[in-house]
Order: C-alpha cells, then structure tokens, then sequence
C-alpha cells in the first residue's frame, strides 16, 4: 500500500505520554497480582514464616535449642470432644487459603485445579512420583534432623502429642493432609503461576519459593530451615517440570502421615517435621 505522505528520515521518539496509554493496563494487572500475592501469604504461610521467625527468636534467647522441645499436633483442649472439635475447625480454617488461590486462578474461566495439575487425572504417575519423592525426601528429613541435633540447632520435635482416643489416628491423617495440601497448592502451584505471570525467571521462582517453605519452619530450628529449603528446591523443580502439583500433596501427605501416625502409635521413634 502507497504511503500518502513521505516520510521523514528521522521519525520523532515516542513521548511517555504517547506511550503511557498502552503501558497503563499491563502495569496495573501487575501490581494487583502483586498485591494478591501479599494478601494470600499474609493471610497463610507468610504469615505463618513471620511468627516462626518471631518464635525462633524468642526460644534461642531463652535457652539453647537443643534442650527446648517443639510439638507439632498438641492437645487443644483437655475434654476429648471438644478437643476434636478444636482439632477439626484448625484443619478446615487452615485451608480456606487454598479455597480462596483456587477461586483466584480460576478468575480467568479456566479450571485452577486443571492449571496446577492437583488432579488424579495421572494416578499412576502421580502416586509413583509422590511416593518416590516421600522416600527421598524422609530419608533426607530424618538426617537433616539427626544432623541438627547433633550440632544443637534443631529443637527435639515431637511430632503428634494428643490422647489416645478412637479419632487420633484420623484426626493425624487429616492434619497431614492439611499440610500437603496448604504447603504445596500455596507455595508450589500458586506462587510459580503468579510469579510466572510477573515474568520472574524459573530460579528465581525455585529459590523464593523454596526459602518461604524453610521459613515457617523456623520454629523448630535451623536444621528444619534448611531441609524444608533443599525440600523446596526439589519440589519446585519438579512442579517445573510436570506442571502438576498431585505428585507433591501425595509425597509431603505420606511424609507426614508416615511422621505424625508413626509417632502416636509406636512412640519417639520418627522425628519428621510437619
């Protein structure tokens, strides 16, 4: 097509003004995610690193670490329903964040659960992943802890302390789920599809994500910190990789049950942090 009037040999540089108009949308989409982000860690496990770091300050400043003890599943109250209804509602409250990033990547009309793969349309993969990982990983577990022990950063964890009633073992099962469930929908599926929207690089989502994981578990010690970390890292690489965040509910569900079940039922024999 002709152009109608020549042109010049130098065309003018774009103002910001001339420009600002096409930028504005981008910008603003931006600092909502970023400001979404906020809110759902600070209502969740931002929050949660926040008081774990309060609480590792307040224990190194009353005593070495080695002699303080951590529980991870206590007692809520001392009459054993209305313990189980305790029990119950910190479970469920506990995941209304998941409730609250799913219906936030659902915004766009596309299914969040199909987006982060937390789905059993793969179960054999899924479980054969899961269950791998959980071997790797409780076995890394259980040296990190013995490590940290053995140089008085890790606290003694006690890793479920409730009464034995009919409901302890399912009520620990569940606590488990929880966890796999809070941890790896909020800190693997949400953080890496937000982050992502924010073009942030592929190791820099791996290592943020994997230290927000080490810092809500800093209430336990050092030692925790650093193999929640390296578990991090793990799992952040293969959420890359899949794009599906079932195989790591299933690894972090059978850790714990594996660390909270085995403890109630055959006594300090497993140290596996929550």
């Amino acid at each position: 097509m002709p152009v109608p009037f020549p042109v010049p040999r130098e065309t003018p540089r774009e103002t910001p003004h001339d420009t600002a108009p096409l930028d504005v949308p981008a910008r603003r989409q931006e600092r909502r995610i970023k400001a979404e982000i906020l809110i759902v860690l600070g209502l969740s496990l931002g929050q949660s690193g926040v008081y774990a770091a309060v609480n590792l300050l307040e224990k190194l400043t009353r005593a070495p670490l080695s002699g303080q003890t951590t529980t991870l599943n206590p007692v809520l109250n001392d009459r054993q329903y209305f313990d189980l209804a305790y029990q119950l509602l910190s479970i469920f409250f506990a995941l209304v964040p998941v409730a609250l990033v799913l219906f936030l990547l659902s915004g766009s009309g596309a299914s969040a659960v199909r987006r982060l793969g937390f789905t059993f349309a793969k179960p054999g993969t899924d479980f054969g992943l899961g269950l791998g990982l959980a071997a790797v990983i409780g076995a890394g577990t259980l040296g990190v802890y013995a490590a940290g022990r053995e140089l008085g950063l890790t606290t003694a964890i006690v890793p479920a302390a409730l009464d034995a009633y009919w409901w302890t073992v399912p009520v620990l099962i569940l606590s488990a789920l929880r966890h796999a469930v809070l941890e790896e929908v909020i800190v693997v599926g949400y953080l890496f599809e937000r982050f992502g929207e924010l073009r942030w690089s592929v190791p820099a989502i791996l290592v943020t994500s994997a230290l927000l994981r080490g810092s809500y578990h800093l209430y336990q010690g050092f030692g925790p910190f650093v193999g929640n970390v390296l578990m991090g890292l793990l799992f952040g690489y293969v959420y890359a990789r899949t794009r599906r965040v079932m195989p790591l509910v299933i690894a972090h569900a059978a850790i714990d049950i594996a660390g909270f079940v085995g403890f109630s039922l055959f006594g300090p024999a497993i140290g596996i942090g929550g």
